[in-house]
């Protein structure tokens, strides 16, 4: 990663109100911002440069973040991209899943917006 160009961060996230509360932390840390508000938008990004790091929800419209995080991982240049899954569903069968699949971390909902970014930028310093 260039030491001086912002971090680029993807969050798939359908529901609006948390999307607009992740852009504006992340924006405010001094990252760009890329939104994808399903798993179709999600999926068609995976022919683009990969961003640093990826939140992805897991319930989402059209394909979840389940099989995103799947299909993401089978694609040589999004391979190491870290991926912090962001989700209602705290089950930990849900959880575990999604970690042996290739996320890197996860928080649930509700969640605390300084965490997830934290979280990221520990992934992205881990990456680095």
């Amino acid at each position: 990663m260039n030491e001086h160009a912002a971090p680029r961060v993807l969050v798939v996230e359908d529901e609006e109100d948390i999307a607009y509360i992740l852009r504006f932390m992340f924006e405010r840390e001094g990252f760009t911002v890329d939104h994808a508000v399903d798993g179709r938008q999600a999926l068609a990004r995976l022919d683009q440069d990969p961003p640093h790091g990826v939140v992805l929800d897991i319930m989402l419209p059209y394909h979840d973040g389940i099989e995103i995080v799947e299909r993401l991982r089978a694609v040589p240049a999004w391979r190491s991209v870290p991926v912090l899954m962001l989700t209602a569903k705290a089950r930990e069968v849900d959880i575990v899943r999604a970690l042996d699949l290739g996320a890197d971390d996860y928080v649930t909902k509700p969640f605390q917006p300084d965490e997830v970014v934290a979280r990221m930028r520990r992934l992205l310093r881990r990456a680095a």
